[in-house]
């Protein structure tokens, strides 16, 4: 038990950069005590004294504002960031070294007996306030977003956002931003962290958009220099703002 306590300290240490001192740990951090409070209501739970489970269940609730059902199957080493808030249900099962932030629910969306809550592998992080419903599986190292809804499985090593939530392709988001400095433009405000989908899917039609109109202005330049007479209305058609579009996305 205190090797295990141990290791939960430690943990805290690895994944939390306000932490001090294991005193501190110990005494102040209301994941921790959560943590060790379903220990010992998963022990009543899996030995049939089902009340007990779930009055020590209760308790912890009281002491460290995380609802965590003693029947929830949790791995080592978990951590949970501040804890306010963060709900798990009965059937869920947490592999090892996971994180949750507050204002988690692992919850269910079906009122029928047996599985009906998520089941998150080893190294996974959920950020504050997402949802997480369903019998549905987070797969090793994924992340996802704060105030993501998840329904649907998450494959590993993925990064999941929104709602509902949609996986980034990071590496095609890497590409996209290198691409826009190669063509002279900046990607308005995009950082290569931005999490949501749909902003990065409109930011990209506008970055097209310019593109396009850049090619435009060189071949009439081009024509206007070979001596080739551009009609007024074309020459002077209203010019796209891309700058004031990706203020609105934002």
């Amino acid at each position: 038990m205190f090797n295990r306590l141990r290791e939960d300290i430690r943990s805290v240490f690895e994944r939390d950069p306000a932490a001090r001192t294991s005193w501190e740990v110990l005494t102040c951090y209301p994941g921790v005590h959560a943590l060790l409070i379903h220990r010992l209501a998963h022990w009543f739970w899996s030995h049939q004294l089902r009340w007990l489970g779930r009055f020590v269940s209760h308790f912890g609730r009281f002491i460290s504002g995380v609802e965590i059902h003693p029947g929830a199957t949790i791995g080592r080493r978990f951590f949970i960031d501040h804890g306010m808030g963060v709900v798990i249900g009965e059937t869920a099962v947490i592999g090892d070294d996971v994180t949750l932030y507050h204002g988690v629910t692992l919850g269910g969306t079906s009122w029928v007996k047996g599985r009906r809550h998520p089941t998150l592998e080893n190294g996974v992080v959920i950020g504050a306030g997402a949802q997480v419903l369903g019998p549905i599986t987070i797969g090793a190292r994924a992340k996802v977003g704060s105030n993501a809804v998840v329904v649907k499985d998450v494959p590993a090593g993925t990064t999941a956002v929104g709602n509902p939530a949609r996986i980034i392709d990071t590496e095609l988001a890497q590409k996209r931003e290198e691409k826009a400095g190669q063509m002279g433009f900046s990607a308005y405000a995009l950082a290569g962290t931005q999490d949501d989908p749909l902003a990065k899917a409109i930011h990209g039609l506008l970055d097209h958009a310019v593109e396009t109109d850049r090619r435009i202005e060189l071949l009439l330049s081009r024509l206007e220099g070979a001596g080739v007479c551009v009609e007024d209305e074309l020459a002077t058609a209203d010019k796209f703002d891309p700058k004031y579009l990706s203020k609105i996305v934002d």
